[in-house]
């Protein structure tokens, strides 16, 4: 018996040395085909035609094979629930098209499976898809900053890969002629050209051919101003000196805003509270509208300036005198969307009492750490009774795109992680990724692994809205880790951050590693932040009374956010639980 079986063995070896041989035969290069065969894949450029879908419209899917003879299926869910299954004519196909039909349900968040099948191999990837009659439900906010002339295919080519991010709103930074007077009228109509503040060239046809291309897209086009700026002599156009607040009760001295040197000039404050600012400056907008198809206006300002006073030297409480302004824009022009910039929180009580769409909030270095952007999503809902979404402006690796380079892939998804968990947006996608305040400033590019990376975090926000952003709302939970691995209920360096929220019959835990950080501020302003170690097979015990039906786990680290069941047992008021993988942030469901 022992002799056979070493017979058997060295006729394995010599067959496999055979094989060596014929493939790496000397003199010649390695077959080429036999390493395409591991590493090439099967389809590309997976997207879907709208950023978002209006209950009862169909959703158009599009892909480019590589192969020839595939088998193409694809799966569709809504959270944890396998809602549907297609198989798609895809034989001798090169570009491939399918379209679905949602459930005529509002406000909903799907995940698509797609799984492409040639000879042997296999290719899944996944595509969220959100069904909203109104984006700012589940705002996905974006952004645009260069309007000179450019192409159609350009023009198509941001809006398109904007549109694979699922961005639903976008704002257009920085496109008009002046704060206070954003297009001018002659004769009629516009000019085909102008230049912005910073004297940059602007392109009409740019300009509404972004607004039309975002359209056809199902995105919202949302034209950016101050609520109270003006540029110098703007009393040749009509304001009066009544109208500006002042830096002395005498009204001597107006409050400016410098800007750079060679710009156009420096932006002088107007009163927001003040009635004859408040109807010039509506006027000014409607004449946009009349002649660019803009949804809505994103009204920006300067935050807090200190002691500040009107024409009669009373002082002017600026953090509560936005909310009378905005609900006046709403009253004249109520088929409009209207947003509103708060500066480092200043005035965002006064904003979310205002009738505005969503909350917007630019954070700043006085909130620094990964806790306070959970505080401020929690204070904005809080500040509308739970009922109006939060996105952050909030700008990484502030220091580091002094110089040049590309982002630091950690620290953009911890701090992703931390908002998209917390149940907010990031506003950080538009022709590049932001890293100032000043959105046309681009020295940073994304890496390729960033962009991959981001897509999912994207796929994932959107097929998981409901769970993340549809009313969820603080649970406090007790997580022990059976590896004895640190965890905090509050974010902390070294520790994985549980928190939970609950959404009806469900409770959400989620884990959020901080094991490896290098730091816990989320600008990551040097991009030092490290990449943490992908933790496998981890147990946990939750303490849980409830008797508890399901505990699923979804990621977009993990299986393309694919849901997965786990395994646990409850004992009494414990739950046990196994994690195969955590990475970045794991959500974990309990189904009771």
């Amino acid at each position: 018996m022992k002799r056979a079986s070493k017979k058997v063995l060295i006729a394995a070896v010599l067959v496999l040395a055979l094989i060596i041989y014929l493939v790496l035969r000397p003199g010649q290069a390695p077959r080429q085909n036999v390493q395409l065969q591991v590493s090439e894949s099967l389809f590309s450029g997976l997207q879907t035609d709208h950023a978002a879908y209006k209950p009862g419209e169909n959703v158009r899917f599009s892909l480019n094979s590589r192969v020839r003879d595939a088998q193409l299926s694809v799966t569709y869910y809504h959270l944890d629930q396998k809602i549907g299954e297609q198989t798609v004519s895809a034989a001798g196909k090169r570009e491939i098209s399918w379209n679905w039909q949602p459930p005529d349900r509002d406000f909903s968040g799907y995940l698509a499976v797609v799984k492409l099948q040639d000879s042997g191999r296999v290719q899944r990837e996944t595509i969220g898809i959100d069904v909203s009659g109104d984006w700012s439900k589940f705002p996905r906010y974006g952004f645009l900053s260069n309007f000179q002339a450019m192409t159609e295919a350009q023009i198509q080519s941001t809006i398109g890969q904007l549109n694979r991010y699922h961005i639903n709103g976008i704002q257009f930074y920085d496109w008009s002629e002046k704060h206070h007077q954003p297009v001018t009228v002659n004769n009629g109509s516009i000019p085909s050209t102008w230049t912005d503040i910073a004297g940059r060239s602007v392109d009409r046809w740019t300009v509404r051919s972004y607004i039309d291309a975002a359209h056809a897209r199902g995105m919202k086009a949302m034209s950016y101003n101050l609520l109270y700026g003006a540029l110098a002599n703007s009393e040749q156009d009509g304001t009066q000196r009544g109208w500006f607040l002042f830096k002395d009760p005498n009204h001597n001295q107006v409050d400016v805003n410098p800007l750079p040197a060679g710009w156009k000039s420096d932006i002088y404050l107007m009163n927001p509270a003040n009635p004859g600012w408040q109807n010039y400056l509506i006027r000014q907008q409607k004449t946009v509208y009349q002649f660019l198809p803009f949804d809505g206006w994103h009204v920006d300002q300067l935050g807090d300036r200190g002691t500040v006073y009107d024409e009669n030297g009373h002082v002017v409480p600026l953090q509560n005198s936005f909310s009378g302004f905005l609900n006046q824009i709403r009253s004249q022009m109520p088929d409009k969307d209207l947003v509103m910039n708060a500066v480092g929180q200043f005035g965002q009580q006064d904003i979310a009492s205002a009738d505005v769409n969503f909350l917007y909030s630019e954070v700043w270095d006085q909130t620094p750490s990964y806790g306070d952007l959970r505080k401020i999503i929690d204070a904005n809902s809080n500040y509308s009774g739970g009922r109006k979404s939060s996105v952050l402006a909030a700008y990484m690796d502030y220091r580091k795109s002094d110089g040049t380079g590309t982002f630091n892939t950690p620290g953009v998804l911890l701090t992703d992680s931390v908002i998209f968990a917390s149940g907010g947006d990031h506003i950080e996608l538009g022709e590049h990724m932001l890293s100032k305040e000043y959105f046309p400033f681009s020295h940073l590019a994304m890496s390729s692994d960033l962009q991959n990376r981001i897509t999912h975090y994207y796929d994932f926000l959107t097929a998981y809205e409901n769970l993340l952003r549809d009313g969820a709302k603080n649970e406090p939970i007790d997580v022990h880790s059976e590896e004895l691995l640190p965890l905090s209920a509050d974010p902390q360096q070294g520790h994985i951050w549980t928190f939970a929220k609950q959404v009806g019959n469900q409770k959400i835990l989620h884990l959020i590693n901080f094991l490896d950080a290098h730091s816990m501020n989320w600008r990551d302003t040097d991009g030092t932040q490290t990449k943490p170690a992908t933790r496998r097979d981890l147990n946990f015990t939750v303490t849980e009374k409830k008797p508890v039906k399901k505990i699923w786990l979804v990621s977009p680290d993990y299986k393309n956010g694919i849901p997965v069941s786990l395994p646990f047992q409850q004992k009494g008021s414990a739950v046990h639980l196994n994690v195969p993988s955590l990475e970045y942030w794991d959500m974990i469901v309990f189904n009771y």
